[in-house]
């Protein structure tokens, strides 16, 4: 018996001792076959990773003129590890890169959490300092080469945009393209074309010597790649043109865009107030920035796409061609205007003019009264039964007009816009309203809200008498055959062709006819300018200057729309800002200097937006 309970404990003692052995053969057949991480850490040890980044690709306009450029610039970066026992000379360090003591020590102690990585100590290190630093051979600090954005004409900085560090979601939401300390583009075409300005990062592999030191590239190479530099972006916009109209902005709240009709293609895209977009490059970007941020005017806020704006009397347009297209108007049908349009209690004033007046003639005399007679004819035709089903169906025109909505442009951060319906009239009125209570819509004001890049695809729509190509900033992408489809395609509004004959005369009439209407300081020798001139009210105070216009007549080059917030009537200023415009990109000169001097020197300072 006591011999069977010794071979009994033998056999357990050699299956244990088995097991174990097992278990260490598995272990270590795990770490040499299949575990990599020590061969990681001996990797890091001797081996030290360094990310090449790839240039950004430029940006130049229609002309090839460049818009942003990438300069040569460096990261300074530490691995904690390799500083060793030598130290080395602080303030030497400091006074190269333009740094404080306590700056460095901050990052110094930063690094040290983590002493095998390499850590950023500074940026935008110009390539003198880069040479500099590298003759005195900071023991554990390196440089990486970077490219930095310029921009050559100082202009267009809400549509370009800038470029800014990755933050946590970026990273996030694509790991395998950013690590911490990449940079992304944040807004304007920076951002809306991220993916084909940023490139791809390449990698340079360094061989350690036992002491840490550089021995040189691991493998003559072999390992490395090479970053490929983002792609060269053509921009619609003209540059000159772009700088006329930030030019003529200065000092004014407001925004400029201008359209090509025949394509879509934007040529001018101005924001006012605007900021160099070199403020906001290099290491002082965070100061800059907060200062654009905190400035009352917002210089940061994109108007030309963001902003919504009563349109005013510019949107008489859209009611005339709704009314043709319902069959509630004729053009030789005529109304009266005694000083504006009177019912009841309510009162929509007009200045003076002839009366009664048809179609053209109120299209060129902006009469107020003629479009509210219209706009009622329209939401309270019988066939729709109530008023309520009649402004669903004219906001359903409004819409195809590219109200309302978004445009579908390539630039981010586009706003819609706003167009009332009857489901925001019940709900503020409790279902008790008429025609007579959004009376206002008429002349485009009321609740009715508009980008300035709406309305100028207003324009480009009834120049091309009836459709429009979506607006897009860019025309050619390095590398690609073509842009997006969507921006071939014409886009038809709800009215017909002929429609839109009656009101381009009325236009037309307004700037060429002198005492025919309120436009005629638009007018251009030989050009067959149509515009229409807008008046916003402001309940805030000084009403809002606006004016929408087309040139030529016929084949139309450009289509415009200029907005000036408190800036009066629409002949006040926005008047004389377009047709500078349309006179510079149509003829390549300025023949009327003493307008730019009156519009650069128009009094305005509005209160509401002191510094």
């Amino acid at each position: 018996m006591a011999t069977n309970d010794v071979h009994v404990r033998r056999l357990i003692l050699r299956c244990i001792v088995i097991g174990i052995f097992l278990l260490l053969a598995g272990r270590v057949a795990y770490i040499q076959l299949f575990d990599t991480k020590y061969k990681r850490l001996a990797a890091g040890n001797v081996l030290r990773y360094e990310v090449q980044y790839a240039p950004r690709g430029e940006i130049v306009d229609r002309n090839g003129e460049f818009l942003v450029q990438s300069r040569e610039c460096y990261d300074l970066m530490v691995t904690y590890r390799e500083i060793g026992k030598r130290g080395f000379d602080t303030m030497l360090l400091c006074n190269l890169v333009d740094m404080t003591k306590e700056q460095l020590i901050r990052k110094l102690n930063d690094a040290r959490s983590a002493p095998r990585k390499a850590m950023l100590v500074t940026n935008y290190i110009p390539k003198e300092v880069k040479v500099r630093l590298d003759e005195y051979k900071f023991p554990g600090f390196h440089t990486v080469y970077r490219t930095a954005r310029q921009y050559p004409r100082k202009i267009a900085g809400n549509l370009l945009g800038y470029v800014g560090e990755v933050n946590k979601s970026d990273i996030e939401r694509e790991p395998d393209i950013y690590k911490s300390g990449d940079y992304i583009g944040v807004t304007g075409l920076e951002a809306a074309y991220e993916a084909e300005l940023r490139g791809v990062k390449g990698v340079k592999v360094l061989e350690r010597d036992t002491h840490g030191a550089i021995k040189g590239s691991y493998m003559n190479g072999a390992f490395d790649s090479l970053p490929v530099p983002g792609s060269k972006l053509v921009c619609t916009i003209d540059a000159r043109l772009q700088a006329f109209a930030e030019e003529l902005m200065a000092g004014k709240v407001g925004a400029v865009v201008a359209i090509e009709p025949s394509t879509g293609e934007i040529l001018v895209m101005a924001s006012s107030p605007t900021y160099d977009p070199d403020e906001l490059v290099g290491r002082q970007r965070g100061n800059n920035y907060m200062k654009l941020q905190n400035n009352k005017r917002q210089p940061l806020f994109n108007r030309a796409v963001k902003a919504k704006y009563p349109p005013g009397s510019t949107f008489k347009l859209v009611q005339g061609l709704i009314g043709l297209q319902e069959g509630v108007l004729q053009p030789s049908r005529s109304y009266p205007c005694h000083l504006g349009y009177h019912v009841g209690r309510i009162s929509m004033k007009c200045h003076p003019h002839a009366s009664p007046i048809d179609l053209r003639g109120a299209v060129a005399q902006s009469c107020n009264a003629y479009f509210c007679y219209v706009f009622r004819d329209i939401i309270e035709n019988s066939k729709f039964g109530t008023v309520k089903k009649g402004l669903d169906e004219w906001a359903d025109y409004v819409n195809s007009f590219g109200f309302g909505r978004k445009l579908d442009s390539d630039f981010l951060g586009e706003g819609p816009g706003y167009v009332p319906t009857s489901q925001f009239y019940n709900k503020r009125y409790r279902g008790y309203w008429n025609g007579l209570t959004v009376l206002s819509l008429s002349i485009g004001q009321g609740e009715l809200g508009c980008t300035p890049m709406q309305m100028a695809n207003l324009a480009a729509t009834i120049a091309n008498r009836g459709y429009y190509y979506i607006p897009h900033i860019i025309k050619g992408i390095e590398g690609r055959d073509s842009i997006d489809s969507r921006f071939y395609e014409k886009q038809y509004v709800k009215v017909d062709k002929e429609h839109f004959e009656p009101i381009v005369e009325g236009m037309w009439r307004g700037v060429n006819i002198p005492g025919a209407g309120t436009s005629h300081g638009a007018y251009l020798p030989g050009w067959d300018v149509c515009g229409k001139t807008g008046t916003s009210q402001n309940p805030h105070g000084k009403d809002h200057s606006t004016f929408l216009s087309f040139a030529p007549k016929d084949n139309p080059k450009i289509a415009i729309s200029v907005y000036v917030e408190h800036g009066g009537f629409g002949a006040t200023i926005a008047l004389p800002i377009a047709s500078l415009l349309e006179e510079y990109y149509l003829t390549d000169t300025i023949t009327r200097p003493e307008l730019v001097r009156y519009v650069k020197t128009l009094p305005y300072n509005p209160r509401r937006y002191a510094e």
